[in-house]
């Protein structure tokens, strides 16, 4: 059987350090997706670098000023690439269970859905 494709997301905010690492965090553990996160400021955590931009199929930023930065400083890595801005503001600490609710509610709904796991009968 073959496996299917698996799907590169990528998380951005400024820092790198709340909520992009929140997000990675909690979508990594879905195995139809590997994922990555950066920030767009130069000392962010892991700054944003046009090959991460070239390795995604989806980007998600978190508020409209990080999908304005990412246009303008990789315009060409960007290409057609799905960009959804998530409009999360900078107001939450890392893995907050609010900010973790939030995340799985507005990125759910741009992501496949997961498929049903088979459990072979007893």
């Amino acid at each position: 059987m073959k496996r299917p494709r698996v799907q590169t997301v990528l998380f951005v905010c400024s820092q790198n350090k709340l909520r992009s690492p929140t997000a990675e965090q909690v979508f990594s553990r879905r195995q139809d997706l590997e994922v990555d996160s950066a920030g767009t400021n130069h000392d962010a955590e892991n700054p944003l670098t046009a090959e991460l931009v070239a390795w995604a199929d989806v980007i998600f930023v978190m508020e409209k000023a990080h999908r304005s930065k990412l246009q303008r400083r990789f315009r060409a890595a960007v290409g057609g690439r799905r960009v959804v801005c998530l409009d999360i503001p900078d107001d939450y600490a890392f893995m907050q269970p609010e900010l973790i609710r939030l995340l799985e509610t507005k990125v759910s709904r741009h992501l496949p859905a997961l498929p049903p796991t088979y459990e072979p009968a007893a």
